[in-house]
């Protein structure tokens, strides 16, 4: 994969220079509003936006054909973007932003922002429609390294549609390379830039306005995933992805600090006594699946919790949470407005 030319350090000094000239109002919308939906007993009051990316203006013309490297080692050349087929929430997510949306002729499940909302969903938690997705035509198809079956994605292959595949993003600092990727793999370089520094600059801005703990302490967190239909009950560790947004946000990832290296435990009282969290991070359909804060602290272990006896329960939807793409400022602000009550 040829990267876009980020030059991390220098853009992140570059960004930290111009978020003093930002307010947050300058950063993009809320994701999801966790406290006006009666789930949420957290102290923070935050605004609730319509679940839509905010495209680049314009839209760039891909300078084709490019060859790249799939994740998989195979060399793929792209030669047309007419018909895009994004296998990840994430992945669609920046094709849009990138001003490429009308391009887009499916979606994976998880991409649930507005304009993506009459696409077919030929993908449902990394499986992947070999069927649904050749009988779009597509012109390149753009997954990542869960996305499967093997046999799927090479029936796709073997039809002669381009199939490139990213590593996964799993940190902060993996937004810009993600970005950079899709960007390449559809001859938009250009574009790419722009929403690396657009995306760099408003996460920059949002860190800067993070208010320091009254007390030296930072908050701890516990990264909770909830499936209570499925009876789903597990504490993020070490892996879970949520570490590096937690700890942008000032807080500490209870989880992975209190020793679980894995990416999810069982949830045991033993677990949530070691790890103490102040705060519980959840997804929101995993909230509600549970029956809200009052199920929440039903589950075994959370009530005797700080967090469970404070009811301090922090929610962003499912679909952007761990995505870190074009709208991680706004999951990151969500984040912070929620744990510090937007204290300043």
């Amino acid at each position: 994969m040829t990267p876009v030319r980020l030059r991390r350090s220098l853009r992140w000094a570059g960004a930290l220079v111009a978020a003093a000239c930002l307010t947050l109002t300058g950063c993009g919308g809320e994701v999801g509003n966790p406290a006006t939906n009666g789930i949420n007993d957290a102290k923070s009051k935050v605004k609730a936006d319509p679940d839509r990316v905010e495209p680049l203006s314009g839209t760039p013309k891909p300078a084709l054909p490019v060859t790249v490297t799939s994740a998989d080692g195979k060399k793929v050349t792209v030669k047309s973007a007419d018909r895009i087929v994004p296998l990840t929430g994430a992945i669609n997510e920046i094709v849009f932003t990138l001003g490429l949306g009308d391009n887009v002729v499916a979606k994976d499940i998880t991409a649930t922002f507005e304009q993506a909302g009459k696409l077919p969903t030929v993908t449902r938690g990394h499986d992947v429609s070999a069927e649904s997705v050749l009988s779009l035509k597509p012109s390149v198809v753009i997954g990542d390294t869960t996305s499967g079956p093997a046999e799927a994605m090479q029936q796709i292959r073997d039809a002669g549609i381009p199939v490139v595949l990213l590593d996964t993003a799993k940190s902060l600092e993996d937004v810009s390379r993600r970005i950079g990727e899709v960007a390449d793999v559809l001859g938009v370089q250009a574009a790419g830039e722009e929403l690396v520094w657009r995306t760099e600059d408003r996460i920059a801005a949002v860190q800067k306005e993070i208010p320091q703990p009254k007390d030296g302490k930072k908050p701890r967190v516990a990264f909770l995933y909830l499936r209570g239909t499925a009876a789903v009950y597990l504490i993020g560790g070490a892996e879970s992805g949520a570490g590096s947004l937690l700890n942008a946000a000032g807080a500490v990832d209870a989880g992975a600090e209190s020793g679980l290296e894995k990416d999810f435990t069982a949830i045991t009282p033993e677990a949530l006594a070691k790890a103490q969290p102040d705060v519980i991070l959840v997804m929101t359909k995993g909230l509600e699946s549970v029956g809200g804060v009052d199920g929440l602290v039903k589950i075994p272990g959370v009530a005797e919790t700080p967090a469970g006896m404070d009811r301090r329960v922090v929610h962003i939807p499912d679909g952007v949470l761990l995505n870190y793409g074009p709208r991680t400022d706004e999951v990151l602000k969500s984040l912070v407005d929620q744990l510090y009550g937007n204290a300043k």
